[in-house]
């Protein structure tokens, strides 16, 4: 595991450097005290795996550091570490794009669950229920037959899984070669299917499902 780690406490880094390591053996971590080196540490194509971000960097507001590194490398995954237990925190950060929210103080064995879930393509959301739905028997193994047993196309699957990796609209009608209007149909079908009314809401009913987006993406592959 190839891990960048943003954070501007010094101790921090150190404390999670020697947890990770003494978690997984063969974990690299890389550390950076701001964005600008962080996002040189980015530059190189493949090189990290995960993104572990402190959202609170000085001279940045709010969700800013998370917005300018998922600008342009949102292909690697950015996990949020944060000490701020402000309710409309996790749905904000996940609305900008992170893969998963993570509480400073958790546990060292939760940390690692949350990490592996985030690297299998999964999202990871603190204390998060599963869906009723999601019960055993309730619905079949593949995520391909769970979408269609919920309503959801194929098409409307692949759009789900880009709308939760945090693409804008036009991103998702370059990538699958369809017309923005026709996304934008899409996410109003998978709005209704899930019962949400924003992509935040989307990624939630997807993790409390179980859903992995990694499973989904290669299920839906043609």
């Amino acid at each position: 595991m190839r891990t960048l780690l943003v954070d501007d406490h010094a101790l921090f880094r150190e404390g999670m450097r020697l947890l990770l390591g003494s978690l997984d053996a063969a974990a690299q971590v890389w550390q950076a005290d701001d964005v600008p080196m962080a996002l040189k540490l980015l530059e190189d194509p493949g090189q990290m795996d995960l993104v572990l971000l402190d959202l609170h960097l000085p001279g940045l507001k709010d969700l800013e550091a998370l917005e300018l590194l998922r600008r342009g490398n949102d292909s690697v995954p950015v996990v949020v570490l944060s000490g701020d237990d402000h309710p409309d925190r996790v749905p904000e950060a996940i609305e900008a794009g992170a893969m998963g929210f993570i509480r400073k103080s958790a546990a060292p064995d939760e940390m690692m669950a949350a990490l592996a879930r985030v690297l299998s393509g999964g999202i990871y959301l603190p204390h998060a229920l599963p869906d009723p739905r999601a019960r055993a028997g309730a619905l079949p193994a593949g995520p391909r037959e769970r979408l269609r047993r919920l309503g959801i196309s194929t098409r409307q699957g692949e759009v789900l899984v880009k709308l939760a990796q945090g693409k804008a609209n036009k991103v998702i009608a370059r990538e699958l070669k369809i017309s923005e209007t026709t996304v934008k149909s899409h996410v109003a079908a998978v709005f209704g299917a899930l019962d949400v009314h924003s992509r935040t809401g989307a990624v939630y009913a997807v993790a409390r499902l179980g859903l992995s987006l990694q499973d989904l993406a290669e299920d839906l592959a043609p």
